[in-house]
């Protein structure tokens, strides 16, 4: 994956967000364990799992994230610069002087500050361009540009209402360089709803130095630590658009992020003690979670042990928080399909002592 977006629209508030993960962030790809958050759509692709590359590249975000994801949209290279070519190019500021390769070719072409109108290709690599002082993160502005001049060249000459009468021959032509879970209509009815926010409602962000830590993985390789609490922070600036809990109760208040994720938890009795799931169950809902199922485990566990079966980090934190598990027996189960998120089973430790009244 060489280049990863993730955008928000909110038709109620009027308002977008567009936030851009570093490929070498280090996260724990739902199944895999710790990768490069950049592996999660070979994996997925690799392994042939349900929806492939894009959907444990989806799960893998929302993990990290703790927000919410229905679509993707993956844009090969030649459907980009086909695509920028059809809207006769974009209109980029260039901030400082920057030399670029034309992919492909060995072409180097110098830009000079200033304003300039680039056609598909040049467009790709100053968007591609990651041998700057600033590396990927320099990189990750100047493809934010590059989307958002897209959007202002359809604006600027109108060109909106021209493109849907052409969507479905362009859609022909550039199919097999776009793979999306949306449908044509889909994409005509959010070009025609993002069409109309305005540009200073759109909050962009990049996940930058002052929200990771620099490391190695086991493997040698240059790495991307994030340090959540910061990640958190600049999550709810870009995505939060209003409401009783704003971004900073909602980055001190575990509860509340435990709630805004809605999490479907499972409690099971692994202990062998009567009734214990039971009342978990009604423990916690108690303290606000979502708890969906009672039910006996398949077999006799001796620690408390949880199962994660679609991303709910603050919910996962918050439940070993308050059930006072030091070090919690955790494993990544992905299924987009399970009836439940997270799945606790309680074991014999569990039912010796526990907090409950």
């Amino acid at each position: 994956t060489d280049t990863m977006m993730l955008f928000t629209l909110d038709p109620i508030s009027n308002t977008a967000g567009i936030l851009s993960i570093p490929r070498d962030m280090w996260v724990n790809i739902p199944g895999y364990d710790y990768h490069k958050i950049n592996q999660a759509y070979y994996f997925g692709e690799l392994d042939k799992l349900p929806g492939g590359g894009p959907a444990l590249a989806m799960e893998t975000v929302k993990q990290f994230l703790g927000v919410d994801i229905q679509y993707y949209a993956q844009i090969d290279f030649n459907a980009f610069v086909r695509f920028i070519d059809e809207i006769k190019g974009v209109k980029i500021r260039v901030e400082e002087p920057i030399t670029v390769v034309v992919m492909g070719t060995n072409r180097k072409i110098t830009l000079e500050p200033g304003v300039v109108t680039l056609p598909g290709d040049i467009a790709l690599a100053y968007a591609r361009q990651r041998y700057t002082e600033g590396g990927d993160f320099d990189r990750a502005r100047r493809q934010q540009q590059v989307v958002l001049a897209i959007r202002d060249r359809i604006l600027s000459f109108d060109m909106l209402p021209t493109l849907i009468t052409r969507a479905p021959v362009l859609y022909n032509e550039l199919a097999s360089g776009v793979r999306t879970n949306m449908s044509l209509e889909q994409v005509i009815r959010l070009a025609w709803l993002a069409q109309q926010i305005p540009e200073q409602n759109i909050k962009r962000a990049v996940i930058g130095t002052d929200a990771v830590e620099f490391g190695t993985s086991p493997d040698g390789l240059d790495i991307l630590i994030p340090i959540p609490d910061r990640i958190r922070l600049i999550r709810d600036e870009i995505f939060t658009s209003g409401g009783p809990v704003g971004p900073v109760a909602l980055a001190e208040d575990p509860a509340s992020l435990m709630q805004a994720e809605a999490a479907r938890v499972s409690v099971q009795n692994g202990s062998g003690t009567d009734g214990l799931a039971g009342q978990t169950a009604t423990w916690l809902r108690d303290q606000g979670f979502n708890v969906v199922d009672e039910s006996n485990a398949d077999q006799f566990y001796n620690v408390t042990t949880f199962f994660v079966y679609n991303g709910k980090p603050y919910t996962l934190r918050y439940l070993t928080t308050l059930m006072d598990i030091q070090n919690p027996r955790v494993y990544n189960r992905y299924d987009p399909n399970a009836p439940y998120d997270i799945a606790v089973v309680v074991g014999s430790d569990w039912a010796a002592s526990n907090p409950m009244p």
